[in-house]
């Protein structure tokens, strides 16, 4: 019984964070300045990161975590040189 509730709260939180996701999606396009854009594609990948998990929590599999620690080090990575190109307009 208990297992049941806890899938079903995953299964709902997975939509939620969909839903968020799909509202991050569109500040980036939508977004008033660059910053704004900047926030939005960090929170975009953060998001998708929580969908992985949740999802590899519903099905029961590792693979999916694996795929969201690389997704986390890229995006990092990512963040760190948007805002240092913002900052210089320049990479190296």
């Amino acid at each position: 019984m208990i297992e049941i509730w806890v899938e079903r709260t995953l299964v709902f939180a997975l939509a939620v964070h969909i839903v968020l996701t799909g509202v991050c999606v569109w500040r980036v396009w939508r977004g008033q300045n660059v910053i704004d854009r900047l926030i939005g594609a960090d929170l975009v990948g953060t998001l998708a990161l929580a969908v992985l998990v949740l999802i590899a929590l519903i099905e029961r599999t590792s693979i999916y975590f694996d795929v969201a620690l690389g997704l986390a080090a890229l995006g990092f990575m990512a963040s760190i040189v948007l805002a240092k190109y913002l900052a210089d307009q320049r990479v190296l």
